[in-house]
């Protein structure tokens, strides 16, 4: 039987949103952990999801899945996805500029394609791709401004914390590929479940949470992380999972940059330098070369 024809306009426009919604949560993290230490902005932001994606899921007459396997799977995938990359990175931003922290994160095509290429071989690699993930990585740090790559060997242990990050990215990427008997919503709702069942007892034995006074703001940032940030793009992220593929679906993080520009531009009336442009072009097409292989059939 042929496969299911791709609009990929429609899954590239997919794929700009889900750069919007993690781009956007760079600055929501910094704010949250104003007031709320690491583990905890982590563990309630996956519950905050969790309950988001549940209700969705009811919404939708779908239902959690029932399979011991499949529940193992999905802790494989929470661990990759959320319970490791995003403590580790939310405790390497304490530390390190959040347009390093951007640069340092947005590696994760890189690892996409050096682990498909030399592992898995689950999906197309080849020069284009290669070049597209090169490419992209240097748009974004044209983008971002090459001053911030001075910080570069300072606080090194929060940059490998953030470079480990996108490296659990990138396998997560890979792994949630085996969801695809699976729905995207109930796949990110055994995700979000499974973090908040390891996040929530770990903020509670470390972080002491009710001794917290966390300001309004805070708690806002956090709760907008839990449902948009991590909530609805997750439903994105497993779907473009299966449409675009690891290295396609990696590639929104050359995209977060270009987005946040866009948004400076439409609301804040900055212009574009020499530079960022060159970088925004850099980054664009990047993410064309990557997703140059992904045809509607």
């Amino acid at each position: 039987m042929d496969e299911p024809k791709i609009n990929i306009s429609f899954e590239i426009a997919l794929l700009i949103l889900l750069a919007g919604l993690w781009g956007s949560s760079y600055l929501l993290l910094k704010v949250a952990l104003q007031t709320i230490p690491p583990i905890t902005v982590v563990a309630i932001r996956v519950s905050v999801a969790a309950v988001f994606l549940t209700v969705i899921l009811v919404l939708r007459g779908e239902s959690l899945p029932t399979k011991a396997q499949t529940w193992r799977m999905l802790l494989v995938q929470a661990f990759l996805n959320s319970i490791g990359a995003w403590t580790i990175l939310a405790w390497g931003q304490q530390f390190v500029d959040s347009g390093l922290a951007s640069v340092l994160n947005s590696t994760s095509p890189i690892f996409v394609f050096l682990i498909t290429l030399l592992l898995t071989r689950h999906e197309p690699t080849g020069a284009l791709r290669l070049i597209g993930a090169c490419l992209g990585l240097v748009g974004v740090a044209l983008i971002i401004g090459t001053d911030a790559l001075k910080g570069l060997g300072q606080q090194v242990l929060a940059q490998l914390a953030i470079l480990l990050s996108a490296v659990m990215y990138a396998c997560a990427a890979i792994y949630g590929k085996r969801f695809a008997d699976v729905s995207p919503p109930a796949t990110a709702a055994g995700v979000m479940i499974w973090a908040s069942a390891c996040l929530v007892p770990a903020s509670i034995l470390i972080e002491s949470p009710w001794m917290l006074q966390p300001s309004a703001l805070s708690i806002a940032a956090v709760i907008t992380l839990g449902i948009f940030c991590t909530g609805f793009a997750m439903l994105l992220y497993f779907r473009l999972l299966q449409t675009l593929g690891s290295l396609g679906v990696a590639s929104q993080a050359y995209l977060r940059s270009c987005v946040g520009v866009g948004l400076g531009v439409w609301l804040l009336g900055e212009t574009i330098s020499p530079i960022v442009g060159m970088g925004l072009f850099a980054a664009v097409l990047g993410v064309a070369a990557i997703n140059f292989s992904v045809r509607s059939s």
